[in-house]
This record gives structure tokens, C-alpha cells and sequence, in this order.
């Protein structure tokens, strides 16, 4: 048998984000399909971006591109649970930052997944990585581990 970490609680994360369920999330075997947790990850990061003001989706010169993700599952979730994304940031580069994502199940303290997502800073045009810009290194420090 495989050692696997037990998942972590929701005081292991800097910041949080509630998301509801879909009907369509369920998938037949009466549980969320395992892609949606990658949405859930998305949604939470870009979110959290947008809400503290440092992401313009749709005109700001630096996006950023996610380049490497993974997810371990530790329970099912489903329709109609909401979902409470916890973030924090696990490593800050120089154009890149690994976000650790946390999936709690309505009020469940223990993550029923748990997940990495990586974004490389980049150009809107050019598509080159660049320099976090300043406001977002000084909010992505604040949710750093």
C-alpha cells in the first residue's frame, strides 16, 4: 500500500473562496467529476485575482497561462454542496507562483481534494514571461506559506 498525505484543514490556507455546485457537475456515479476539481482550482485562483483587483481579464497587459497542475482526492463532493476553495501560495518566482488549492466540502474542516496550479506571468501579446507585476508579488506575498 501507497503512503499518501492526510489531507490538510482549512487553517493550513491563507484565503478562501466559496463556490457553488452544479447539476452538470455530477457525473454517473452520483459525485463530481474528477475534471471539475480543475475548474474549481481556475475559478478560485482567478477569482481571488480579479476580486483584489490586480487581474483585468480583459485588458490587462499581463495574463497569466497555467503551466502544470495536479489534484489528490480524499472524499466525493456533489450537487447541491457548496464548495469552499482555501488558497495559498507554495512558491513565488520571478514571472511564476505555484498556488496550492484546498477543496472543503460545505462546512467540513478536512479538504475533500486538494491541488497545485501553476501560472507563468506572461506578455498579453507577445506571450513571454515577465516580472510579476508589483501589485500582484505584494498580494500573492500576503497568502504565502
Amino acid at each position: 500500500m501507497i503512503d499518501r498525505p492526510a489531507p490538510s484543514n482549512r487553517a493550513s490556507y491563507r484565503a478562501f473562496r466559496t463556490i457553488p455546485t452544479r447539476w452538470m457537475d455530477n457525473d454517473i456515479y452520483g459525485h463530481m467529476n474528477n475534471v471539475v476539481h480543475y475548474s474549481l482550482f481556475d475559478t478560485a485562483v482567478n477569482g481571488w485575482l480579479i476580486e483584489s483587483g490586480v487581474l483585468d481579464i480583459g485588458r490587462g497587459e499581463q495574463i497569466g497561462l497555467v503551466v502544470e497542475t495536479g489534484c489528490r482526492y480524499f472524499a466525493e463532493m456533489a450537487f447541491p454542496d457548496a464548495v469552499t476553495a482555501g488558497l495559498r501560495v507554495a512558491h513565488l518566482g520571478r514571472s511564476s507562483v505555484r498556488y496550492e488549492v484546498a477543496l472543503f466540502r460545505n462546512e467540513e474542516e478536512t479538504a475533500a481534494a486538494e491541488g497545485f496550479f501553476v501560472h507563468v506571468y506572461v506578455d498579453r501579446e507577445s506571450r513571454r514571461p515577465q516580472a510579476l507585476a508589483p501589485g500582484l508579488r505584494a498580494l500573492l506575498e500576503t497568502i504565502a506559506t
